[in-house]
């Protein structure tokens, strides 16, 4: 599909970054591989706060310089930038989807993005949310 846009969710970058997650580790980095040198990659800060605090969670001691590198490189794709709006249309997701407000807003930054794919074990696997089809690469 040319054109398509993908959306990669927290857990995604956490595994890839991660040896400790096993399995989902190699998958994680075979998919942010393929997906790395593609202009159509959507993160949203959101994705990045949370990939700062779960990293630092998982390893105490995860050198800063190292974090910093890798939210840099991560920044180098489409950033979507949370707002007040994206708050409210997260709440309205959550109510019609019953989802939590968090995945909400996941699914807000995939769809203002216009992604066709989110990129997610959060969620389930083939599930639409509008034009936004939820994957897990991990199945």
């Amino acid at each position: 599909m040319s054109g398509a846009k993908s959306f990669v969710d927290t857990n995604i970058l956490v595994y890839a970054h991660h040896l400790s997650t096993g399995p989902k580790h190699d998958r994680a980095r075979q998919l942010v591989s393929e997906l790395w040198n593609s202009d159509s990659v959507v993160i949203s800060t959101q994705v990045l706060q949370e990939f700062c605090f779960t990293a630092r969670r998982l390893a105490r001691n995860f050198p800063t310089e190292e974090l910093r590198q890798a939210v840099q490189s991560f920044s180098t794709w489409k950033v979507v930038v949370n707002t007040s709006e994206s708050i409210l249309n997260a709440l309205s997701l959550e109510s019609r989807y019953n989802i939590s407000f968090w995945d909400a807003l996941i699914v807000n930054a995939a769809q203002v993005s216009d992604s066709n794919v989110l990129y997610t074990e959060d969620l389930n696997d083939g599930q639409l949310f509008g034009s936004v089809r939820v994957v897990n690469p991990f199945l």
